[in-house]
């Protein structure tokens, strides 16, 4: 039997278009505004503000008369948060990534020692990597590293790379600098024949609510396989899963 969608509450559907709309504009904003980014008049849009606002979902400027988030919605974001684990929800989705891609995808986060995979699913095609989950791997050598590298505070990189040099002392170098610039402006990260001759690896951010990042998706194939162009198939998709995490975790676009 096909189970039957559960009935809501209409109004309350109708006056989270306002939340949304919120959400969406970024800012506190004048009441028309709000109505028209929800779809609705500004006579029908007031009464749900002031119910919102005598539960803190909403505040309103007394100065200006804007409407924004109130301290309600800020507690249950930060809640929403701190309750999310981002290793769990991406690693769902690696046997989908894997099998749209066509390759060995995984997780990396940065951990004592600098960029380590913690979940890999391997895809149809096998790839000759030796690689297991807590390998840690090159900041400068890898697709992985030089995401982290990018996005990572400056100190937690250099000692990342001290580390990987067994030196006392680290820099990166003006070419490296330049592509950690074009890095951060695609948010997309590649590189072939890194640590292994003949593979290509490709990778994307995923970043929470506090605009932080926190674990580079990763794909591994054969270079005659794995295109390293963000705008090939396997990139949009990489790049696609990541957007979505990173909206699960609450960043912003």
């Amino acid at each position: 039997m096909e189970e039957k969608e559960s009935r809501g509450i209409q109004s309350i559907e109708v006056g989270g278009r306002l939340l949304r709309a919120l959400v969406h504009l970024g800012r506190p904003a004048p009441l028309k505004d709000l109505a028209r980014e929800a779809d609705m008049t500004a006579a029908k849009a007031h009464p749900y503000l002031v119910s919102f606002g005598k539960l803190g979902l909403i505040e309103q400027d007394a100065a200006t008369g804007h409407y924004g988030l109130g301290s309600l919605a800020l507690q249950l974001g930060l809640i929403s948060l701190q309750q999310v684990d981002p290793i769990r929800l991406a690693s769902a989705e690696l046997p989908g990534l894997a099998r749209a891609i066509g390759q060995t995808v995984g997780i990396a986060i940065w951990g004592n020692r600098g960029p380590t995979f913690v979940r890999l699913e391997e895809g149809p095609t096998a790839v000759h990597v030796n690689m297991r989950h807590g390998t840690v791997v090159s900041v400068q050598g890898t697709a992985s590293g030089r995401l982290f590298a990018a996005f990572a505070p400056r100190e937690q990189v250099l000692e990342a790379l001290r580390l990987e040099a067994g030196r006392k002392t680290a820099k990166l170098d003006a070419t490296l600098e330049s592509e950690l610039g074009s890095i951060r402006e695609q948010r997309f990260a590649s590189i072939t024949n890194g640590t292994v001759a003949g593979v290509t690896a490709i990778a994307a951010p995923v970043f929470d609510g506090f605009g932080q990042m926190v674990l580079a998706l990763t794909a591994i194939g054969p270079t005659a396989m794995l295109d390293e162009s963000p705008s090939a198939r396997a990139g949009k998709l990489l790049i696609g899963c990541a957007q979505s995490l990173s909206r699960r975790l609450g960043a912003r676009a």
